[in-house]
């Protein structure tokens, strides 16, 4: 006989929204619009930040990077999901959807450190000005990414190991969209308290820690903006930041509604509620941002608008 407590499946079974699998259709296309929109807007500002002269400054090369985390994470999910809702595609080799959830959380925490060098990006611009080209250089940007990017990589493979020593002699169902790692972790029959406690100890060094760095910039920034004596001059300087405070909601609020459910109970919550907003986390940001950035930021807009216009602006 096959010992079953040691059972690792050759597939799993994404269900998809459960409850709700008879408007599959429905549901897939405000997220098929929202992909759409998050591929188009970004890949867009990589190219206008990338062939725009005066957009070669360290707050367009820090959006950049976001813009190519955003669309990169979005599309590690939405097509497998789209297969799911369309053509009811259910099955995913074990390996590629640990390759999935390494992916995911990899780059949702780089989404995350990269919203923070974006904050001290604006410390820098605001609190010093005269030195902020000389502050953050092009080695130092660079530097800077890569070391975000190493922070998430280390800080994720773990979760391959603690997700594939589990036994698996319940089933292979996820109840869900994609392959999330305690989603996955709950279809065991094993005890998952290590992968709930690395869990949350990846959130605390990656979320916590990144939005106490955001706080502690903006507590800077706020008091070098009071201190202006121009209320003009205030104005302008704060409005520097309007964008990215609206990033960053629109990133967290999301993200930590996830996580906290999945940890600390949410059982009078609906579990299709989680489904869906554990997918607005991953689609709403990349979606909004280039929108946000866009009509925010003047320096974008004019450059939108000589992309488009170029031959008639040319011409007179």
């Amino acid at each position: 006989m096959i010992n079953s407590s040691s059972l690792i499946p050759g597939f799993f079974i994404l269900n998809g929204v459960p409850g709700l699998e008879d408007t599959h259709v429905w549901i897939s296309l405000p997220f098929c619009l929202m992909y759409i929109v998050a591929v188009v807007g970004n890949c867009g500002l990589i190219y206008l930040i990338g062939h725009e002269e005066a957009l070669h400054r360290p707050m367009y090369y820090f959006l950049a990077l976001l813009s190519f985390t955003d669309v990169t994470l979005c599309t590690t999910t939405v097509p497998n999901m789209l297969c799911i809702f369309w053509f009811n595609l259910k099955e995913i080799n074990v390996n590629a959807c640990l390759a999935q959830m390494f992916f995911v959380h990899m780059l949702t925490g780089m989404e995350s450190g990269v919203l923070m060098l974006m904050a001290l990006d604006r410390y820098v611009a605001i609190c010093y000005p005269l030195r902020y080209a000389t502050i953050l250089t092009n080695t130092v940007i660079a530097k800077a990414g890569l070391a975000t990017f190493l922070r998430s990589v280390m800080l994720i493979i773990p979760f391959i190991f603690l997700t594939k020593r589990l036994p698996y002699c319940q089933g292979n169902f996820i109840p869900h969209t994609y392959c999330d790692h305690m989603s996955i972790a709950k279809v065991s029959c094993g005890n998952v308290r290590i992968n709930a406690v690395y869990g949350l100890m990846v959130a605390l060094l990656i979320g916590v820690f990144d939005i106490c760095c955001i706080s502690v910039s903006y507590t800077m920034i706020l008091r070098a903006v009071i201190s202006l004596s121009s209320a003009e001059a205030r104005h302008k300087a704060f409005s520097t930041c309007t964008s990215h405070i609206c990033a960053i909601v629109i990133t967290y609020v999301p993200a930590f509604f996830t996580f906290f459910t999945h940890r600390f109970g949410g059982h009078n919550i609906p579990h299709h509620i989680h489904i869906i907003v554990a997918n607005l986390y991953l689609l709403l940001p990349p979606a909004m941002n280039p929108i946000v950035y866009g009509v925010k930021t003047k320096q974008i807009r004019e450059a939108v608008i000589k992309f488009l216009l170029g031959d008639k602006v040319g011409s007179t």
